[in-house]
């Protein structure tokens, strides 16, 4: 499996309409894709947002950042959010509870 982490900062706008953009428009294009196993979204700071998001394989994760970043472009541009950051990396560790496997929705 690999992960794609990214990291965005919100100059403006407001988080929990960006949050709810993400849950409408992103997250299940996805979860729609081959090889999807997970996404989360988190709120790592009053203006950052981290996501990650795995796939079986790196191709997988690769098209997840491309269809990332056409969202961000599509739904987000008008709330001056800007990635500051991005890796991709095999998961090495992983564990998750069932409710991991639970929708969250913003």
């Amino acid at each position: 499996m690999f992960a794609s982490i990214r990291i965005y900062r919100l100059d403006s706008g407001d988080m929990d309409e960006a949050m709810h953009r993400v849950d409408m428009h992103l997250a299940d294009r996805l979860a729609d894709e081959p090889g999807f196993v997970a996404y989360q979204v988190c709120v790592t700071s009053d203006d950052t947002i981290c996501s990650v998001t795995v796939f079986h394989d790196e191709e997988g994760a690769l098209r997840s950042n491309d269809l990332a970043a056409s969202f961000v472009l599509e739904h987000l541009s008008d709330m001056g959010i800007t990635r500051t950051g991005s890796q991709i990396g095999e998961v090495m560790v992983s564990r998750a509870a069932s409710e991991m496997l639970e929708p969250a929705h913003h």
